[in-house]
């Protein structure tokens, strides 16, 4: 599949050449053959495979049920949109008209974002009518009429969901507490997995209003840069506080995370070791540590670098540690104006939608800790065309990491073993990794890789299959 034929569900219109922008900061314009390194920047192949979600032959149009289900989505943005394409496949399995969703509220993010804020409800509805039944809000004579309320068991296969559909014999009505990880990554029908990912890559189309600008700021981005990067770098307040980890921080920034662990009720653990999260993989590397990575790489100090991130933990005091080796780092808050951004202020949601964005059209995606967006957009590029994605092993890098502090490495040794590392860790076609060896019970369908992260085989088939 060419590059260029593919889109993220992002505006088309032109861009008017004499739109209000703020302008980038000052960077030097890139030479073709600075960034004509294939090691760098080519995509893996492809293999002759594409984007596969037809449904099969034995696929019946969805009919029109008179019992409904309601969702509330919980999580930030990339959580809720696996989540609903999860419930949108429990519908159609359970027979069920499926309403709107409610987006989460409550999270740390405190986002009053709806539905249609982010999403463009209509086509959203119009591109599952073959599927499931979608509905804005419940017919009036159902709002006060007593409903299930349930919380279906995470990581749950067909067996589960043909068990509850015994609910209606005394329900019209289910209500589903929580979206995120009810449905299991493998062993569900063919056509079952084919609809979570039309759900999540064709249906869940973002709004109006955020494919426009996201749109605009990629175009910005590539006006200045033939190519960049898309690091996710998942240093902020939440994530260093939730994991854990304080390596390179000052005394008071690990008390202030340490409290706010601490006073977060819905997080279970609280005193938590920094020195083995670190050592076992599980922090996110520092801004240091990205550089030294990036470096190691062999990406030039010129390379355009856009942070797909909320705030930095620390600021600058922290971020010098990256810019000080890719100094043209450029985040969506100097790519748009004051008047472009004002509409998203204080919805956390929507923001992630335009990183979401920029980081799917980027040449390259290198997310800093294993999370929802990095998992999502990993498994995006993957169904696009295997695009470019590195995934830092974070544990075999801090021990080399420590032990280039410590003097017992060269740089040009390290250079050479981080690429090694990595020559397999770029999105290359590859089956969907199941649970380690000797895991048993149902704690084995929480460690096996994401269906989101990594939807080959079904989603991804060549050419002669995708009509099956």
């Amino acid at each position: 599949m060419k590059r260029e034929e593919v889109t993220v569900h992002v505006a088309t219109k032109d861009i008017l050449e004499d739109e209000q922008k703020k302008p980038l900061p000052v960077l030097e314009k890139f030479k073709p053959d600075q960034l004509g390194d294939d090691q760098l920047w080519g995509a893996s192949f492809s293999h002759g495979l594409r984007p596969c979600v037809k449904p099969t032959s034995k696929y019946k149009a969805a009919q029109v049920w008179d019992r409904y289900m309601t969702v509330r989505s919980n999580g930030g943005l990339n959580q809720m949109r696996a989540g609903i394409a999860d419930m949108v496949a429990v519908a159609r399995i359970m027979n069920a008209t499926l309403v709107i969703p409610q987006l989460d509220k409550s999270s740390f993010w405190q986002d009053t974002s709806t539905f249609s804020d982010i999403f463009d409800e209509l086509h959203f509805i119009k591109t599952l009518r073959q599927d499931v039944r979608v509905v804005k809000e419940l017919p009036k004579e159902l709002q006060d009429v007593p409903r299930a309320r349930k919380h279906f068991t995470s990581w749950s296969g067909m067996s589960y969901y043909e068990e509850m559909t015994q609910l209606w014999k005394d329900h019209q009505l289910i209500h589903v507490a929580k979206s995120d990880s009810r449905l299991a990554n493998n062993d569900l029908p063919l056509d079952i997995q084919r609809l979570r990912c039309r759900a999540l890559y064709h249906a869940l189309r973002f709004s109006p209003s955020i494919n426009g600008l996201g749109k605009k700021l990629v175009e910005r981005l590539r006006s200045h840069a033939e190519r960049y990067i898309a690091l996710h770098l998942r240093y902020e307040k939440d994530m260093l506080s939730f994991t854990g980890c304080t390596y390179g921080l000052t005394d008071a920034e690990s008390e202030e995370l340490r409290i706010m662990r601490q006073n977060t009720n819905h997080w279970k653990i609280k005193n938590i070791n920094s020195t083995e999260q670190r050592i076992g993989g599980f922090c996110p590397l520092t801004p240091k540590e990205v550089g030294v990575f990036l470096q190691a790489l062999g990406y030039p100090p010129s390379t355009l670098i856009y942070i797909a991130a909320g705030e930095i933990y620390g600021g600058n005091a922290h971020l010098a540690e990256f810019t000080s080796r890719f100094p043209n780092v450029v985040f969506k808050e100097m790519l748009a104006t004051e008047e472009e951004l004002k509409s998203f202020s204080k919805h956390a949601s929507q923001t992630a939608a335009l990183d979401y964005i920029i980081s799917i059209e980027s040449d390259v995606f290198i997310p800093s800790h294993s999370g929802n967006m990095a998992r999502a957009v990993e498994g995006h590029r993957r169904f696009l065309g295997h695009w470019k994605t590195i995934t830092p092993d974070r544990k075999r890098l801090v021990e080399l990491f420590d032990r280039l502090e410590a003097g017992q490495l060269e740089e040009n040794s390290v250079s050479h073993l981080v690429r090694q590392m990595h020559k397999n860790r770029q999105g290359a076609l590859r089956k969907r990794g199941g649970a380690p060896s000797g895991i048993k019970g149902r704690a084995r369908f929480r460690l096996e890789e994401s269906f989101y992260q990594n939807p080959y085989p079904e989603c991804i088939c060549r050419s002669k299959d995708t009509e099956r």
